[in-house]
C-alpha cells in the first residue's frame, strides 16, 4: 500500500527506490515534489519556473536510467533542484544557495548522482559525449544521458557538440527540454524549426537527423507515462539519439505559469499566491540606470544600438528595446556571435553598446581579443554583475573581466563608483570612437546619489581625488570606494589620514596621479571586486617609473585566488577583506613596515590579504 500524505516522496532516499515503485504512484509523486518544491523554494528563493517544468521528466529519466551508473547531466543545472531532492538531498533543500548549503547548480562535489558541474549553459553535449568516449575506451557499459533547454541550443557550443556527437556512433542521448524559453521569450530559426517538429511525430528528416542523430518525439513531458515509454525506447538505441521533449516552465503552479517569466528566479515568496517579498529598493538599480543612460545618449544618436545574448532584462536592453525597437538586437545565449556582431555592426559606422553579465562574457574573450581589440574597432562593452554576485556562486561570479581586459591593447576600461558616475561612462562611451571601451558595474541597488545633473563625458584615463591625507593613499576602482571611504573614517579614528581616490580607468592608468601619490604617502593600497588587473596595472606603472620608492608599501587587495563560494556578497567581501574594516586593517598591517628601523631598507611590496574564509 502507498504512504499516505505526503509520505511517498519522503520515502525516496535514492533514485533506485523511484524504479522499484508501481508505475501508477509516479503522477502522485510528481505532485508530492512539487508541491515540496513550490514551498521550500517560498523560503529560500531562487530559480523555481525551470524546476517546476522539469518534474515528471526529472521522475522518469530516474525511473528508466540506471543512475549513477548511467550517466545524468543537466545543462545549465538551475532546473536541477528536483534532481536534488530525488538523489538523497531533499533534507538539505532548504539550504540551497545559502551559505555552505547546496549549491543552486549541479557540481560534483555535492554528489554522485552529480557527474558534471554547470552554472552556464550549452556544456552539456560536448561533456556527455566525453563520458561516453571514455567509457567505449575504457570498456565500460551505460548509457550518457544529457538534458538541454531549447533556450540553450542558440549557442555555437552546443552545435559544435552535436556535430560531433552525431559522427561518433556512441550511445549518447541528448533530451531536448523544449518549453519556448530561455529567461526571456526564444528567438533564432532554431526556435522556429522545434516548433516545426512538435507539429508532427517522427519527422522523417531535419536537423537533427541530418547531424546523425535518431530522433524521437515530440513527447508531452507531462505525461508520466508517454514519457517513460519514450525513454525506455531511446535507453535502447544503440547510438546517438535525440529525444525531444515538450514541457511548461512553471507548469503546475498557477502564479508561475501565469508570470511573464514563469517565476524564473524568485525570491522568497507566498507560495498561495507566488507574490514575491522583495524590500523596496530606496535607489535604482544600477541596471536600470544603465539602461536610462543608453536611452538618453541614444535619442541624440541613431547609431547606438543595443546588443544582449538571451538577458535583456537582465541587463537593461529589455527597457531600451522599448524605446528603440529596431535598435535593439537578443542574439539569443550566444555571447561570441554577439560579440563579432557588434564589430560588424562598428565597421559600418554603429555604436554598438554590447551589454553582457560578467561571468557570461568570458564565453566571448577570444571574440574580443580576435574581432574587436586587433581591428581596434569601437565597440562599448557594458558588463552587467561585476564582482561578487552572492547565491549563484563560482560559476556566476564577476570576478575576471578586469584582468581579461586590461591586458589588450588599446582597449579602455573603466568602473564607476557610483550610478552617477556610471552615467557618465555610458556618455563617455557614446562619445569614444577611437577603439574598445568598457564599463563594469555591479548586481543589485545604486547609493542613491544625485541623478539630477546631466552625464558628462570623463577625460579617458582621469581618476579624481575623493579626500585627502598624508599617511596613506587608497585608490579605490568601483563601488569599492565607499569602502575606501570607511577606511579612511577608521583610520582617522587612529591618528592615520588618508587620501581616497577614485581611480575610474584600469586601462590607461592616471599615471600622473598616482606617481604623485606614490611619492607622497608611506603606503599605498589598492582596492578592487575583482580577481586581479587594477593592482597588478599600479605595481607595473610604479616598476617602469623607476621612481625612488624610499620606505612606500604597496598592498594590493582583490578577490582572493580561489573561486567563490556562493554567500551574501557583504560576506564575501568582508572575507576578501575588501569592506571598511578589511581595508582599514590593511592599511595599518602596511604602515607597520614603514617604522624607522627600515629608513634605511628601500622597500616596495605587493601583497594581498591572507586566506579567505568560505
Amino acid at each position: 500500500m502507498a504512504p499516505e500524505g505526503n509520505a511517498l516522496l519522503s520515502h525516496i532516499a535514492v533514485p533506485a527506490d523511484i524504479r522499484a515503485l508501481d508505475p501508477a504512484l509516479l503522477p502522485r509523486l510528481a505532485d508530492e515534489l512539487r508541491g515540496t518544491l513550490v514551498r521550500s523554494v517560498s523560503r529560500t528563493g531562487g530559480h523555481l519556473g525551470a524546476s517546476l517544468g522539469v518534474v515528471e521528466l526529472t521522475i522518469a529519466l530516474h525511473r528508466v536510467f540506471d543512475t549513477p551508473d548511467d550517466i545524468l547531466i543537466w545543462d545549465v543545472g538551475h532546473q536541477a533542484y528536483p534532481h536534488k531532492m530525488l538523489t538523497g538531498r531533499l533534507g538539505r533543500l532548504e539550504t540551497i544557495r545559502q551559505g555552505g548549503g547546496l549549491s543552486g547548480f549541479t557540481k560534483r562535489d555535492e554528489s554522485a548522482y552529480d557527474p558534471f558541474g554547470a552554472g552556464h549553459s550549452s556544456t552539456s553535449i560536448s561533456a556527455a559525449l566525453g563520458f561516453a568516449a571514455a567509457r567505449r575506451l575504457l570498456g565500460r557499459s551505460g548509457r550518457v544521458v544529457c538534458v538541454i533547454g531549447d533556450g540553450a541550443l542558440s549557442a555555437g557550443l552546443a552545435y559544435e557538440g552535436l556535430n560531433n556527437a552525431g559522427a561518433s556512433g556512441l550511445p549518447v542521448t541528448v533530451i531536448i527540454n523544449d518549453n519556448a524559453m530561455s529567461i526571456s521569450p526564444p528567438v533564432g530559426a532554431l526556435s522556429g524549426h522545434l516548433d516545426a517538429l512538435a507539429g508532427g511525430t517522427n519527422a522523417p528528416e531535419n536537423l537533427f537527423t541530418a547531424l546523425g542523430f535518431t530522433y524521437r518525439g515530440p513527447v508531452d513531458g507531462h505525461d508520466m507515462t508517454a514519457l517513460v515509454e519514450a525513454l525506455e525506447a531511446v535507453r535502447d538505441c544503440g547510438g546517438p539519439v535525440v529525444l525531444h521533449v515538450r514541457t511548461e516552465k512553471g507548469h503546475g503552479y498557477a502564479p508561475a505559469e501565469k508570470a511573464a517569466d514563469r517565476l524564473h528566479g524568485v525570491t522568497p515568496f507566498d507560495p498561495a499566491t507566488g507574490v514575491q517579498a522583495k524590500p523596496k529598493a530606496l535607489a535604482p538599480s544600477f541596471t536600470q540606470v544603465f539602461a536610462d543612460a543608453l536611452i538618453a545618449e541614444a535619442r541624440d544618436d541613431r547609431r547606438i544600438v543595443g546588443i544582449t545574448a538571451a538577458m535583456a532584462s537582465g541587463t537593461g536592453i529589455e527597457r531600451f528595446a522599448k524605446a528603440f525597437p529596431d535598435r535593439a538586437f537578443d542574439t539569443g545565449i550566444a555571447e561570441q556571435h554577439a560579440v563579432t556582431f557588434a564589430a560588424g555592426l562598428a565597421c559600418e559606422g554603429m555604436k554598438p553598446f554590447c551589454a553582457i553579465y560578467s561571468t557570461f562574457l568570458q564565453r566571448a574573450y577570444d571574440q574580443i581579443v580576435h574581432d574587436v581589440a586587433i581591428q581596434h574597432l569601437p565597440v562599448r562593452f557594458a558588463i552587467d554583475r561585476a564582482g561578487v554576485v552572492g547565491a549563484d556562486g563560482a560559476t556566476h561570479a564577476g570576478s575576471y573581466d578586469l584582468a581579461m581586459l586590461a591586458c589588450l591593447p588599446g582597449m579602455v576600461v573603466m568602473a564607476p563608483a557610483d550610478e552617477a558616475e556610471l552615467r557618465d561612462m555610458v556618455a563617455t562611451a557614446a562619445a569614444y570612437d577611437e577603439g574598445p571601451i568598457a564599463f563594469r558595474f555591479p548586481r543589485g541597488d545604486g547609493f542613491g546619489v544625485d541623478l539630477s545633473e546631466p552625464a558628462r563625458v570623463l577625460t579617458i584615463g582621469r581618476g579624481r581625488i575623493y579626500s585627502e591625507g598624508e599617511d596613506v593613499a587608497i585608490l579605490s576602482l568601483g563601488t569599492r570606494l565607499a569602502a575606501a571611504g570607511d577606511a579612511a573614517d577608521r583610520l582617522a579614528r587612529d591618528g592615520i589620514f588618508a587620501t581616497v581616490v577614485d581611480a575610474r580607468f584600469v586601462k590607461p592608468l592616471d599615471a600622473e596621479l598616482i606617481l604623485s601619490l606614490a611619492r607622497r604617502h608611506r603606503v599605498l593600497i589598492t582596492v578592487e571586486e575583482a580577481a586581479g588587473g587594477f593592482g597588478t596595472a599600479v605595481l607595473r606603472l610604479i616598476a617602469e617609473a623607476r621612481m625612488p620608492v624610499g620606505r612606500l608599501v604597496v598592498r594590493t587587495l582583490a578577490l582572493p585566488d580561489r573561486f567563490l563560494p556562493h554567500d551574501g556578497p557583504g560576506v564575501l567581501l568582508q572575507a576578501a577583506g575588501l569592506d571598511g574594516a578589511g581595508i582599514a586593517e590593511a592599511a595599518r598591517s602596511a604602515l607597520e613596515q614603514t617604522r624607522p628601523r627600515m629608513a634605511n631598507r628601500p622597500v616596495l611590496v605587493a601583497a594581498g590579504l591572507p586566506g579567505f574564509v568560505s
